[in-house]
């Protein structure tokens, strides 16, 4: 009888200090589950380091080791989630190849998936890092909770255990830009959460910007609430309503007094610059939704690879 297998599947970009690492630590967590074989896949979004060439020496010693190559970098979203989906055990890891997610939280993850959970997920309790992100991450969860139609997880960012019966859904869903964190909450499937402390960055450099935060942000959204469509119309009603009120007093006041009464060039002024920043704070949430929409109808590739490593490869 041949033994269940086991995918860990992580993205990189520029993290040639940390591959070597990440695989070590790896192999060394799951030597613990003798009974289970397993592959590594990496998938590289077009590192402009030595990153490749690291991928490329580990791919040499370890057959299990498996990694792809993409020819441009297709975004923090689109190309680890490619990987995912090929991953074809009956069990899947996703994770970050930078350490933060600690690879040492994987016999953790198998044990529950082995009590009968289809999900086991890491959950964020806390922090090393300092500054004002830790406080906007805390600050997106609180309004990601209260906007979503359905329940998010503070503190979850991807890196957990997915049963292949999960998988299996995720495929069928054909996302060209998901949203995994309110995905398996959607589906409601059978979770267990494994708290940690999420420790500090000890080589290279983080690859999160403004504007990648922002873009998973607003995909939380627009993905899983209605709300701020929502409240765009709620918005609309009351400025027209308060604008045509506001016309109505002017208008009232010149009859009444049409020659003392001079009401300037303020309120205009004010009013203008008012409905304009309204206006184009509500075309950009429609402008949100329309491209989610258009990049679910385009069904454009997730990625374009280069070329793979081991993957005609028996895992052992």
């Amino acid at each position: 009888m041949s033994k269940k297998l086991i995918s860990i599947v992580t993205g990189c970009y520029n993290e040639e200090g940390n591959i070597k690492e990440l695989n070590n630590r790896i192999r060394k967590a799951m030597s613990q589950f003798p009974q289970y074989d397993y592959e590594i896949i990496c998938i590289d979004n077009c590192s402009t380091d030595g990153t490749r060439a690291e991928l490329s020496k580990i791919c040499d010693n370890f057959k299990n080791f498996r990694a792809i190559f993409n020819v441009r970098n297709f975004g923090h979203i689109r190309s680890p989630w490619h990987a995912f989906l090929l991953a074809k055990g009956d069990a899947v890891i996703a994770m970050a190849s930078d350490l933060e997610d600690p690879p040492e939280l994987i016999p953790q993850m198998i044990s529950k998936w082995e009590e009968g959970y289809t999900l086991a997920l890491a959950v964020r309790t806390g922090t090393e890092e300092k500054g004002i992100l830790p406080i906007a991450r805390k600050a997106y969860y609180w309004l990601i909770k209260r906007l979503s139609d359905v329940d998010q997880i503070s503190g979850f960012t991807g890196f957990g255990l997915y049963d292949k019966s999960a998988m299996d859904v995720f495929r069928s869903l054909n996302e060209p830009y998901p949203y995994v964190r309110g995905l398996i909450t959607e589906m409601g499937w059978k979770r267990a959460e494994i708290p940690f402390f999420k420790p500090q960055r000890t080589r290279g450099f983080t690859k999160g910007n403004f504007m990648i935060y922002l873009d998973t942000a607003l995909l939380g959204i627009v993905n899983h609430s209605r709300l701020p469509l929502r409240c765009a119309t709620i918005m609309g009603l009351f400025v027209s309503g308060g604008s045509f009120f506001a016309g109505l007093y002017y208008m009232i006041h010149k009859l009444l007094a049409w020659n003392s009464f001079q009401a300037g060039v303020a309120p205009l002024i004010i009013g203008l610059f008012f409905l304009m920043g309204l206006l184009f704070l509500l075309l950009g949430l429609i402008g949100e939704y329309i491209g989610l929409i258009v990049t679910h109808v385009t069904k454009r590739p997730l990625v374009i690879e280069e070329k793979r490593i081991n993957f005609n490869e028996n895992p052992h």
